[in-house]
């Protein structure tokens, strides 16, 4: 029998499928790394233009607790000190987030932890008549209040999810984290930052050594390919891989407008919501920001979510009843297959923060 070129064929050179190959390689195994996009990276890549590292499917922010992720990534690049402080934009007004005293000052003017939680009760106790919350935007209303609900989470949560609040199941918002203090900081986490130089610079450390074909799409060619390699690590959508047998899992997906602008500094954040309904887009990225630029020239994201389609990206995965039904169907079908190996967002059909990726490819690792 023809001997395999291969010990590893990895469709898809994202953070699951880097860090796969990678660890892999470490220990003298021969990796082939495809993916169907013209870049590595998956959706951390980054175009540079005019010395800013645009983020060019959303903005990602590396956070964690976890010491030994985080030795992991600045062991390929170092980390900068950003820190994600994101405001939001409500009819021209702007809020601190997440809701801290700043927030809170901005809504109300209250000064003090004692006013703004007697507030916050205040403005709960008008809804105290919901016992058992049906929708997401009861579910708010119980947990903050109207004035928070119809601001900050309204108008964004309905754009994000493409229907209405009532429509929108209520453990989505399962509570809401209020801070009193003054604390912009939005994640608790111990470690964050943005690798200097962008996330490429992540990526290439990772596949440095490693064969990679950009380019290919893995369903066209997938015996030739499969045929290359002792096993297989997929870490697409499993409902494609298996064609979609017991239906197709729902996603909502973004598209993005980026702009070249001649100003030194548009907004002053790297990050904007906006949560008015009226206004189309969910939040604009200056990505100048997230690696403290100091260019005469900046370049700014609008982005847009809408419903999924064959022709664009999967970003979120609808964790639904009824889509956590058909995924568990999927998954029995991957853990009777021997020769795959399945790993990453699309494949766990879960929405992941990097250092979760990184943990869970990390894991995998182990297990073999």
């Amino acid at each position: 029998m023809e001997e395999k070129k291969y010990d590893y064929l990895i469709v898809g050179a994202g953070l699951f499928g880097s860090v796969f190959a990678h660890e892999m390689t470490k220990k003298g195994k021969k990796c082939l790394v495809i993916d169907k996009r013209e870049h590595k990276g998956g959706n951390i890549y980054c175009e540079e233009i005019n010395g800013i590292n645009v983020h060019k499917y959303g903005a990602h922010i590396f956070h964690t607790s976890n010491k030994e992720i985080w030795d992991y990534v600045n062991s390929f690049v170092e980390f900068n000190r950003y820190t994600n402080s994101p405001i939001a934009e409500f009819e021209g007004k702007l809020y601190n987030l997440p809701f801290n005293m700043n927030t809170f000052y901005q809504l109300w003017g209250v000064k003090t932890p004692e006013e703004a939680k007697a507030k916050i009760d205040e403005q709960r106790a008008a809804y105290s008549y919901i016992k058992e919350p049906k929708n997401l935007e009861e579910q708010a209303l119980v947990l903050g209040g109207k004035d928070i609900y119809e601001k900050l989470i309204k108008g964004y949560t309905e754009k994000q999810w493409g229907r209405p609040a009532t429509e929108i199941p209520a453990f989505i918002i399962r509570r809401l984290p209020f801070r009193f203090n003054f604390d912009n900081n939005y994640f608790n986490d111990t470690y964050q930052g943005i690798p200097i130089g962008g996330y490429n610079k992540l990526i290439e450390g990772m596949l440095e050594g490693v064969e990679v074909r950009t380019g290919v799409n893995y369903f066209k060619e997938k015996e030739e390919l499969d045929a290359l390699a002792e096993k297989t690590v997929f870490t697409g959508k499993i409902d494609e891989f298996f064609n979609y047998q017991f239906g197709k899992l729902e996603y909502r997906s973004l598209h993005f407008e980026h702009e070249q602008l001649n100003t030194p500094n548009y907004q002053g954040n790297a990050v904007i919501n906006y949560t008015d309904k009226k206004v189309p887009f969910t939040r604009i990225i200056e990505h100048k920001h997230f690696e403290f630029g100091t260019q005469d020239n900046t370049i700014i994201t609008r982005e847009y979510p809408h419903e999924f389609s064959k022709d664009n990206e999967p970003y979120y995965p609808i964790n639904d009843d009824k889509n956590q039904a058909l995924y568990e169907k999927y998954k029995n079908l991957a853990n009777k297959q021997s020769k795959y190996i399945f790993g990453g967002r699309l494949a766990d059909y879960k929405y992941y923060d990097m250092h979760n990726v990184i943990d869970a490819a990390l894991e995998t690792v182990k297990k073999l």
